[in-house]
């Protein structure tokens, strides 16, 4: 009997989406062992914005948390979300930076990688697709899936097909936004089947309230794999919830063969965690409901609280409805990116500006100069000259993956950190977030050696006793 598979995203994406990554590795802890056995495909752990909450907001080194949830998960496989040569950051890095990190993730615990690219530049994700193959992990190339005149379900299967002969063991369909409705989901899998004979993984958001019937014409569609989260931290914004899905498809041909007792105990362990941060606002309850307007706008959660908070600061609050009309005219004259990081922050910063300033175009940021000159990789389609003389004026747009051109950066690294190294990894934590590791990194130095750096004379490189 065919079956579904499921990866639980209740340990990334999940909290993401809700609460904006705050989960803590001691509140996931308890629970991983049942999970374990639970029969799910893989759970989705790390990656995304992990990395720099764990660092930024929890004082916790990421490296460790994986290390931690690999030994207590022993029998399913450990996913993780990857930026193409955007690592976990928000900028392009380096091959070798690349090269490293990938090796070291796969060391500490990570079976299978999915690797995007904002703009769906199969170049961005080539060096990535390449060392995971070659250190044995399991590469899934993911497109980041998105609306407009030229994004056809014909360009989407035709991307995965470069994806299969890229070398990607599966693909997934990245609906960042919950854009996809159920029937053409139906046909998107069809479509993306008749070219590629890959498994492939649908990984939507509930926030349009048509996730769950999109899971369930994807499975009949042909999907292999669907990506959900556990009830407490699963709808809204999150993704469908885990036991529903398993509960839609018992007893037929995709019966998931799922633990349904397991899933109820882990429902019970997250539902007090969920109220938690209700109470104290981390988790605002307007993020569970369903907004239809995600349809009309394409606007996903973390743009929109990013779009407020910078009309907020320009005490232009009133003008909001203004800047989601822009938003979707600065994407056509970008050449219709997708809008998922960081490229729906490049995207939603110009349309702030472009209504604030009362000018389009007038104030241009310099990741906006940066997308239009080509250093975050090619577009869909051509952005137009008009638009290109604009921002860039008469500067050349290269054509060449955008990597070729950063020179290897590892070892000035290496040297630049070395006074706060305690694993290789620490190099890696630098490289993607320079201010907010160095940080951590004295943080954990207070902690484990009773040394507070504040006291550090520099100068004659003393400290009291």
């Amino acid at each position: 009997m065919a079956k579904v598979k499921v990866t639980e995203t209740v340990l990334r994406d999940g909290h993401q989406s809700l609460i904006a990554t705050r989960m803590t590795t001691d509140e996931m802890l308890p629970i991983l062992e049942t999970m374990d056995r639970a029969g799910y495909h893989a759970l989705e752990v790390w990656g995304g914005a992990t990395f720099d909450a764990c660092l930024r907001f929890l004082n916790e080194d990421p490296w460790e948390r994986l290390r931690i949830i690999r030994k207590n998960i022993k029998n399913t496989k450990l996913q993780m979300l990857l930026r193409g040569q955007n690592l976990l950051g928000y900028k392009h890095y380096a091959d070798d930076v690349v090269e490293e990190f990938v090796k070291k993730s796969l060391a500490n615990g990570i079976d299978i990688i999915r690797v995007f690219d904002a703009l769906n530049d199969p170049r961005n994700l080539m060096k990535a697709v390449e060392v995971i193959k070659k250190e044995g992990g399991h590469a899934q190339a993911a497109m980041s899936y998105t609306i407009s005149p030229i994004h056809t379900n014909e360009v989407f299967a035709n991307l995965a097909k470069e994806f299969a002969e890229m070398g990607a063991d599966s693909i997934c369909i990245k609906d960042m936004a919950g854009l996809l409705d159920p029937y053409n989901t139906y046909q998107l899998i069809k479509d993306i089947k008749a070219k590629v004979d890959l498994p492939v993984e649908l990984h939507t958001h509930a926030t349009s309230g048509l996730g769950s019937m999109t899971l369930l014409k994807a499975v009949e569609g042909g999907a292999d794999i669907i990506d959900t989260a556990i009830s407490p931290f699963g709808e809204g914004t999150s993704q469908p919830s885990t036991e529903s899905m398993v509960k839609t498809f018992a007893g037929t041909e995709w019966d998931t063969g799922m633990d349904m007792d397991a899933l109820n105990d882990i429902a019970q362990y997250f539902k007090p965690i969920r109220e938690k941060y209700i109470a104290e606002g981390l988790l605002d309850p307007k993020l569970m409901g369903v907004d239809i307007n995600t349809l009309k706008y394409q606007v996903p959660g973390g743009m929109l609280s990013n779009l407020v908070s910078q009309l907020k600061q320009s005490n232009a609050m009133d003008k909001f409805e203004e800047v989601l009309r822009e938003v979707p005219r600065v994407r056509e004259d970008l050449g219709y990116p997708p809008l998922v990081t960081p490229t729906s922050q490049i995207v939603g910063t110009q349309a702030v500006l472009n209504v604030v300033m009362g000018e389009r175009y007038k104030m241009v940021p310099n990741e906006v100069k940066q997308l239009v000159k080509g250093m975050y990789g090619k577009t869909t389609v051509p952005i137009k000259e008009d638009i290109v003389k604009k921002i860039i004026g008469d500067e050349e747009q290269i054509t060449v993956r955008p990597a070729d051109l950063i020179e290897p950066e590892l070892e000035s690294i290496k040297k630049e950190v070395a006074q706060y190294v305690e694993q290789d990894e620490d190099v890696l934590t630098r490289a993607m977030f320079p201010k907010p590791s160095i940080d951590f990194f004295r943080y954990r130095n207070a902690k484990r050696y009773q040394i507070d750096e504040n006291l550090l004379n520099e100068e004659d490189m003393v400290y009291p006793v």
